[in-house]
């Protein structure tokens, strides 16, 4: 028996636990790194992390308490006093969250300072250079955090698959080697990371916050050095903004990477009421990468659970659930949306992400057919194959056999098109904040900044339409990227495979 025999055996033979006893560097230097990254930015994963349980328990709770008041109106208080309980404890975790330094943020690496003279050193920032330097240092840092990261979490899993999987191989080590091959899927992932790291980072990547900038502006003071009087003076952050519009006419326009009479740098330049645009499409990619998840992790619930019971049981049940998927198709997403917005105007769902809950939990709820559909195949396809029959002989239950033997072939096929809906809800969202009657201000939204300048972009304030359009695109490319890549490695059979599956995914 050869050594790499032998040394296969004693992985099969052994538990992970012993793996790691006996040779715990791997995973040591691995987890050291891994928690050195984890703690310098503990505070941005942990407010993260409460923003996204926070929706998941009011996504749960609201479609209990919908279902519960048409039968029991007291239930559904009591489900609402639960909900407000629940939000209470994620509210406390996300402002303790805020209180703790993170090494990129704007405590330790400011960008906004003042002169006091006219070629005077700058002061209040980081180290003493301008605010465009300082912003651009944290830029720069918090870009390569995010990316170091994400290949650290790669790393991780070659750690694990050389040192302690039982398994020389499995089929999973093919699909990650030709998604590491795949020059269209690398796009989609680069992409991938920098609209996660957008949303994430928000906070720390605006030139300004989102109070100064959007919610409470005169609670803020803004020094700058006055050529009038010659002395250094102050104004509410609110005045700033108000006299540092981008119009396109005359002296009303401040550009991308210009700055305001006030001495605040602007990467993205204003918006027609001063505000810093640059930290709104950074607050605008929070909110949208939150209410897609949502909506994208309602609509494969659904659609997995119905797919795989369509395919084990099939016959008359699955053509139940074919006309149902035909009777939600038929009515427009868009049209269905508004209707429903309009309806729950007054509800207490509304107010949450002013609309964006409102519309993730009814996007979740509607769109199921087009995911459903896309995998309903491989659904059939597993149901007849011999594994699944042979657990049947077994006396199996059919929840044990669709969740063990079924669902991991499904999942992969999932995968593939939630990344291409996933851009879909993407472009439903713009289109809706576009119509002003999806997310509503004051939360930011990059289909209004669209609407916003339309007027302006055939002038000096081009920025404020084109910028968002163009970031809408490469993320929304770049997730379809993505799902052609993940299914090109899980079938290489594809060979890219038809616009008829892509329409199929792409077109919730």
């Amino acid at each position: 028996m050869s050594t790499a025999e032998k040394r296969r055996r004693e992985r099969d033979e052994t538990t992970l636990r012993s793996r790691l006893a006996a040779n715990p560097t791997p995973a040591l230097q691995w987890f050291g790194v891994a928690l050195f990254l984890l703690a310098i930015q503990f505070g941005s994963f942990l407010s993260g992390a409460m923003i996204f349980v926070e929706s998941i328990v009011l996504a749960l709770t609201a479609m209990v308490e919908l279902l519960v008041s048409t039968v029991w109106v007291g239930g559904a208080d009591a489900i609402v006093s639960v909900q407000q309980t629940l939000i209470g404890y994620t509210t406390a975790v996300f402002e303790f969250a805020q209180t703790i330094p993170t090494l990129l943020s704007r405590d330790v690496i400011p960008n906004q300072g003042w002169q006091a003279s006219a070629n005077g050193p700058w002061q209040g920032t980081f180290m003493g250079l301008s605010p465009g330097m300082a912003w651009g240092l944290r830029l720069v840092l918090i870009l390569g955090y995010a990316f170091f990261v994400s290949f650290w979490l790669y790393r991780g899993w070659l750690v694990f698959r050389e040192h302690y999987r039982a398994a020389d191989w499995t089929p999973r080590d093919d699909v990650i080697d030709r998604l590491r091959g795949h020059r269209w899927a690398e796009f989609g992932i680069v992409v991938v990371i920098l609209y996660i790291t957008m949303a994430l980072f928000a906070p720390a990547l605006g030139p300004t916050t989102l109070d100064q900038n959007i919610q409470s502006p005169y609670s803020y003071d803004v020094k700058y050095f006055d050529e009038e009087t010659g002395e250094v003076a102050s104004v509410p952050a609110g005045d700033a903004n108000f006299y540092s519009k981008s119009k396109g006419a005359g002296e009303e326009n401040v550009a991308p990477l210009t700055y305001d009479n006030y001495g605040r740098f602007h990467p993205f330049g204003t918006i027609t009421n001063g505000r810093d645009l640059f930290t709104i499409l950074m607050y605008g990619a929070r909110i949208s990468l939150t209410v897609a998840t949502i909506a994208i992790g309602l609509t494969a619930i659904i659609a997995t659970l119905l797919a795989l019971i369509s395919a084990y049981y099939g016959g008359t049940l699955d053509l139940v659930i074919l006309t149902v998927a035909d009777g939600f198709v038929s009515v427009p997403i868009l049209l269905l949306l508004i209707m429903v917005g309009a309806l729950f105007s007054e509800h207490w769902l509304a107010n949450f992400m002013d609309g964006g809950f409102l519309i993730a939990v009814v996007y979740g709820v509607v769109a199921w057919p087009f995911l459903w559909r896309a995998i309903r195949g491989p659904a059939f396809q597993v149901a007849e194959q011999e594994w699944v029959d042979a657990a049947k002989s077994f006396g199996q239950r059919p929840l044990t056999i669709m969740r063990k033997h079924m669902f991991p072939y499904v999942a992969g096929y999932m995968m593939i098109y939630a990344s291409l809906s996933f851009g879909a809800i993407i472009i439903t969202l713009a289109a809706l904040s576009f119509l002003n009657v999806g997310i509503q201000p004051p939360t930011p939204s990059w289909g209004r900044m669209v609407d916003l300048g339309r007027d302006y972009i055939a002038g000096p304030s081009w920025h404020i339409s084109t910028i968002p359009g163009v970031l809408i695109v490469i993320v929304v490319t770049g997730l379809n990227a993505l799902g052609d890549g993940l299914r090109d490695a899980i079938d290489p059979e594809s060979e890219g495979g038809d616009s008829s599956e892509a329409a199929a995914g792409g077109g919730a």
